[in-house]
C-alpha cells in the first residue's frame, strides 16, 4: 500500500505518467491543434518528396529517375494524410484550403492558419533536406549553387519550367493540374457517388497525385501547390542560390503561386456542376426504391428475383 502511494506521489502509476500530467500537456485549442498537425503533415510530405528529388539529381540518375520522384511524392502525400488527416484534414496545399473555404467546408478565419502552417512545414522540410544532402549537393555542383545549367540544383527544392514552354503555357499547365487534383478530391470525398472506403483516403489521394505527375509533370514539375513551391523557394534564396530563384524562367515563381488557386476553384466547381449538384434528393430516392423493382439493392435480390416487403 505504501509503495502504491509513493508511486502516485512520484507522479507515476505503474510506470505510466499520471493523468494530471498528460492533461496539462494536452492542447485543447482547435487553432493550435490544426496548426501543429498541418505543419507536421506538410513537413512529412515535403521532406520525403524533396528527398526523392535530391537523391535523383545528386546521384546522376543512379538512385532513381522521373518515375521514382512521382512515386515518392505520391507516397509522401499519402503519409502526410495519415499524419494529420483526422486533425486538420491534411490539406498540405493552400489551393485546397482556399477551395474548401469557397465551398463552405472550411471557415475563412482558418485560412491564414492553414497557409502559415503549410508554408512553415515546406520551409522546414527544405532546410532539413538541405542539411542532409549538403555534402551531396556540394559534391555534385562543386559548391556553385545555380538555378539553371547542367549542374543546377535549385530544382531540388522548388519547381522551374522546362526551357521550351512559355509563361502562358505554364500558367495553363498549373491551372489544369490543380483543377484535376481538386476535381478528383471532390469525387473521392463525395459520399453520394463513389467515395474511397473509410481509411483508404491516403491511398486515394496519393494515387491522384501520382497520376497527375505521370501525365502532367514534364512541363514544370507539377507543383500544383502554392505553399509547396514558395516555402522551399524562399529557403533557397536565403541558403545561397540568391534572387535568381525568383528571376529564372522569365520570373516563373508567381505562376505556381497564383495559378493553383484558380485551378482549384475551377476543378471543384466543374465537379459540382456536372455531378454533385444533380444528385437526387435522399427522400425521393428512398420513395423510388420502394416503388420501383429496378431500384432494389443487389444484396436483396435472390435467384434473379427481388424480394419486396409488403
Amino acid at each position: 500500500m505504501k509503495q502504491e502511494v509513493s508511486r502516485m506521489e512520484d507522479g507515476r502509476i505503474e510506470g505510466h505518467m499520471a493523468p494530471s500530467v498528460v492533461s496539462k500537456l494536452k492542447i485543447k485549442n482547435e487553432c493550435i491543434r490544426v496548426v501543429l498537425a498541418e505543419t507536421l503533415c506538410t513537413f512529412i510530405m515535403m521532406v520525403f518528396g524533396l528527398g526523392c528529388v535530391a537523391q535523383v539529381i545528386t546521384g546522376n540518375g543512379f538512385f532513381g529517375d522521373f518515375f521514382s520522384i512521382n512515386v515518392g511524392f505520391a507516397l509522401s502525400v499519402a503519409m502526410g494524410v495519415h499524419v494529420g488527416g483526422k486533425v486538420s484534414g491534411a490539406h498540405m496545399n493552400a489551393a485546397v484550403s482556399l477551395t474548401m473555404c469557397v465551398f463552405g467546408s472550411l471557415r475563412w478565419k482558418m485560412l491564414p492558419l492553414y497557409i502559415f502552417a503549410q508554408f512553415l512545414g515546406s520551409f522546414l522540410a527544405a532546410g532539413t533536406i538541405y542539411l542532409i544532402y549538403y555534402d551531396a549537393i556540394y559534391n555534385y555542383c562543386g559548391g556553385n549553387f545555380t538555378v539553371s545549367g547542367p549542374k543546377a540544383t535549385a530544382g531540388i527544392f522548388a519547381t522551374y519550367p522546362a526551357p521550351y514552354i512559355s509563361i502562358y503555357t505554364g500558367f495553363f499547365d498549373q491551372v489544369l493540374g490543380t483543377a484535376l487534383l481538386l476535381l478528383c478530391l471532390m469525387a473521392l470525398a463525395d459520399q453520394r457517388n463513389q467515395p474511397v472506403v473509410p481509411g483508404g483516403e491516403p491511398v486515394g489521394v496519393g494515387l491522384v497525385v501520382l497520376l497527375i505527375g505521370l501525365s502532367l509533370g514534364s512541363n514544370s514539375g507539377y507543383p500544383i501547390n502554392p505553399t509547396r513551391d514558395l516555402g522551399p523557394r524562399v529557403f533557397t534564396m536565403m541558403a545561397g542560390w540568391g534572387m535568381e530563384v525568383f528571376r529564372a524562367g522569365n520570373g516563373w515563381w508567381w505562376v505556381p503561386v497564383v495559378a493553383p488557386f484558380i485551378g482549384g476553384i475551377i476543378g471543384a466547381s466543374v465537379y459540382k456542376a456536372f455531378v454533385e449538384l444533380h444528385h437526387p434528393d435522399l427522400k425521393s430516392t428512398k420513395t423510388r426504391s420502394a416503388e420501383d423493382p429496378e431500384c432494389v439493392p443487389l444484396e436483396k435480390c435472390k435467384n434473379g428475383s427481388a424480394e419486396m416487403s409488403v
